[in-house]
Parts: C-alpha cells; sequence; structure tokens
C-alpha cells in the first residue's frame, strides 16, 4: 500500500495511490495520516479497501509530507561506512543518535529554505522509517512488526551549524524545510526487502549519491530495537536511518547548495523529490 497526504499546506487530505499511480481520496475512511490512524491496526483495515472504490483525485495536487505531527523525528548518525569516511569521522561501534526538530518536516517537493547566515548547507538521501505500535525495550527479532511504512527522507543539514564553532548536530539539521519526508508512506507488505533499495541524490542534473540501503552499517530491525532501549516510541514517529557516501562535504572541494539549486533524488520502490532552493524570508 502506497498511502499520501495532498493539498495545500496546513489542508492535507489523506489518498492512496491505486494501481495506475493515481491518487485516490482515504478521507472517508481516515481524517489524516498521523499518529492516530499509522497504527498497524488501522492499517490492517485500510488494506481491504479497493482504491478503485475510492473517490479518484483529479489534477496534480501538491504532496504534503506523508505522516504528519511524529512526535519524534530521530535520527541515524554515519550508518554508511563510506559515508563516515568521507565525513573524516570512525565507523561507530553502536548507533549515533540526534533529533530533528519536528518543524523541520515538509512536502517532498515544498522548496528548500536556506536560512539566514548558512554557507554550507547540504544534502542526504536517507531511508525513512515510521513506527506503527508502541515500542518499548523490544527485541530485534520482533522489530519489524513495530514498523507501519517506509518512506523518502532527505536530511537537509547546515553543516557549519552543525559541526563548527559551537556546532551541534540537532541545530545544524532542524531549520524549517530541512525534513522533506515522502512522497509515500509505503507499507511493509510492498517493501519484500528494505535492505536491499537502490538510492540516488542529484542536483542541478548531476549524480552526486548513487547507494543502496544493502550497505548500511546497522539495519532497521537493530535500529527500531535499539532506539527503544533508550526511547519509548509511538505510532507516526520517524527514524531517519543514515546516507551513503556523496554529500556535498564530502566532495572536493566540498560542494554546498544555493539559491536556484534543484535537487532530486529517490529511493527505489520509495517515490522521488524534487525540490528548489530558495532564500529566508
Amino acid at each position: 500500500m502506497k498511502l499520501l497526504r495532498y493539498g495545500e499546506p496546513g489542508r492535507e487530505r489523506p489518498g492512496m495511490l491505486d494501481a495506475a499511480g493515481g491518487i485516490r481520496d482515504l478521507g472517508g475512511e481516515i481524517a489524516d495520516l498521523s499518529p492516530e490512524t499509522v497504527t498497524t491496526e488501522v492499517l490492517d483495515r485500510l488494506r481491504g479497501i479497493d482504491p478503485e472504490s475510492l473517490p479518484k483525485v483529479d489534477g496534480d495536487p501538491r504532496l504534503g509530507p506523508c505522516i504528519t505531527r511524529p512526535g519524534k523525528f530521530i535520527c541515524i548518525g554515519l550508518n554508511y561506512s563510506d559515508h563516515a569516511a568521507e565525513s573524516g569521522m570512525p565507523v561507530p561501534e553502536t548507533p549515533v543518535l540526534f533529533m530533528k526538530a519536528t518543524s523541520a518536516l515538509s512536502g517532498p517537493n515544498d522548496p528548500i529554505i536556506i536560512p539566514r547566515g548558512a554557507t554550507k548547507t547540504d544534502w542526504e538521501v536517507e531511508l525513512g522509517v515510521v513506527i506503527g505500535r508502541h515500542a518499548k525495550y523490544i527485541d530485534e527479532a520482533d522489530a519489524m512488526d513495530y514498523v507501519a511504512g517506509f518512506c523518502v527522507i532527505n536530511d537537509v543539514s547546515e553543516r557549519e551549524f552543525q559541526l563548527e564553532g559551537t556546532g551541534q548536530w540537532v541545530k545544524g539539521k532542524s531549520c524549517d524545510s530541512f525534513g522533506p519526508t515522502g512522497p509515500w508512506l509505503v507499507t511493509p507488505d510492498d517493501v519484500p526487502d528494505p535492505h536491499n533499495l537502490a538510492m540516488w541524490l542529484e542536483v542541478n542534473g548531476h549524480r552526486y549519491q548513487e547507494g543502496s540501503t544493502r550497505t548500511m552499517v546497522f539495519g532497521v530491525a537493530h535500529l527500531v530495537s535499539y532506539v527503544s532501549r533508550y526511547m519509548s516510541m509511538q505510532p507516526g514517529d520517524i527514524i531517519s536511518t543514515g546516507t551513503p557516501p556523496g554529500v556535498g562535504l564530502g566532495q572536493k572541494p566540498p560542494v554546498y547548495l544555493k539559491v536556484g539549486d534543484r535537487v532530486s533524488l529517490a529511493i527505489e520502490g520509495l517515490g522521488e523529490q524534487h525540490q528548489l532552493c530558495v532564500a529566508d524570508a
């Protein structure tokens, strides 16, 4: 099942993709794709609906983030060994956790807003995991039962804010628009192996990142179990699982985003994102 949210910001409606890639309105079944409705129980009910029975959405509406109001936006740092190397950091022995503000969440094709004072805004294509059940101290063997679905995330980062001066990862990751998420929330039955998905990212048509989730240091089940040791997770929470090599910081010399740049990225089976970089007001 491929679920989505469409419409103007703050007025999105829930939808489902049909077999032809058209949007069908889910508003008669659920109010939104939110912590209340991405539970495994609700998703099991939605799975029984024939998309052709739902109202067809005409045109090409804006897509919002595929989940709204997540309680937590958890990120995993340095989870691809080649990316750790290009960042000049050792491969971690245990997952590196940090948080991205939930206010950074944006639609998959919304603009990337380069914040005031930013000089080193960077990109990171990542596999997102959305939680579907209350999770606390769960075993790795059971962890996939707690996953509501998968999505594409661009973990946009401002490296100066993150790494220099009084740099802090959360400060460099949390600016408005730094969390494009979607286009779809794809349920696990439509993702046969989340650890074997091709992924890529381009800036102005130049491909900088091309990798696969099979090279993650820590897999999805391990991450879900590991995070649950340190904080409980609720339906709708997001885990962004790290990026392969090819970020701007790792180029020689480094390359960073500027106003007018266009970013495109995708993960196999989970859809594409397209963003224009604009200046903050």
